[in-house]
């Protein structure tokens, strides 16, 4: 019995052992943020490896060698809208930032391959999506841990620095806001969409509300532009109104738009509408 409770409690020993874990802090402790350059979204996911009293690009990193700008797996940004980078037009997606890190310029990539990380032996050309320069500058400070800023931030445009010890190697970032904006104000002001109306138009139909109201609405809709499921409707609603000859013009210019598209349903079903309302004439 004494034999069966050592053993237990070796065991729950052997347990409690193997469950327990040592945490220390990682080596180059990973970043993300998030910034907003005008309605644009920037996300970066990265690592920051630390100076620790070394050369930069002597003893640790090399100059004139593909750099993953940062430590483990790849170093990521995302623009939640096509932007422009260091003057290449880039698309909304997440890349891969890679570099090559020269005393007067950096060379600097971003690639859409997000696997390779520092294994820089597999990255392929073919997946780079821009590839600009950027100048080598030095600030008086001493930026101890790797950190990528946006700062200089505009309506429509960030400065993204690459900032680690004595090195600044800043590009400029641009985005879209002006056309954006104004196709926002065309819209409101100038009032509801073709699709807006027939869609208002059909849900006061389908539920017997003010159909005056809604023939109005989809009156402004084909105005816009006919479509010949909008005629339909518009001949539906003319017809519960009493509006039989006007109804009748609302098909048949429907079934026109509707044999065109070689949609012969609608033609059939405006066959059959133009022959009731032809009979309460």
């Amino acid at each position: 019995m004494k034999k069966l409770i050592l053993t237990s409690l070796s065991l729950c020993f052997l347990t409690l052992v193997s469950m327990a874990q040592i945490n220390t802090p990682a080596p180059s402790p990973s970043c993300k943020a998030e910034y907003m350059v005008g309605l644009t979204k920037v996300s970066l996911d990265y690592s920051r490896p630390a100076v620790k009293g070394r050369e930069l690009f002597v003893d640790v990193e090399k100059w004139g060698r593909m750099w993953r700008t940062g430590a483990n797996g790849a170093t990521k940004i995302t623009f939640s809208d096509d932007v422009t980078v260091g003057g290449k037009a880039v698309k909304a997606g997440t890349y891969a930032i890679y570099s090559i890190p020269g005393e007067k310029e950096f060379s600097v990539m971003l690639n859409s391959d997000l696997t390779i990380g520092g294994n820089v032996s597999k990255y392929k050309e073919a997946t780079e999506v821009a590839r600009f320069m950027a100048n080598t500058t030095k600030h008086s400070g001493n930026t101890e841990s790797f950190t990528i800023n946006v700062g200089d931030v505009t309506s429509n445009s960030a400065t993204i620095s690459l900032d680690w010890g004595p090195y600044h190697i800043p590009f400029k970032m641009e985005t879209e806001v002006d056309k954006r904006v104004m196709a926002d104000i065309e819209k409101v002001m100038g009032g509801p969409s073709r699709g807006e109306y027939y869609t208002a138009a059909r849900y006061y139909y389908d539920n017997e509300r003010d159909l005056k109201q809604a023939l109005s609405w989809i009156e402004s809709a084909n105005k816009i532009d006919k479509k010949y499921w909008q005629l339909r409707l518009q001949g539906q609603i003319q017809a519960k109104l009493g509006m039989y000859k006007e109804a009748i013009e609302s098909a048949k210019a429907s079934t026109v738009l509707a044999k065109e598209a070689g949609n012969q349903d609608y033609v059939d079903r405006n066959a059959k509408a133009v022959s009731e309302w032809t009979a309460k004439m």
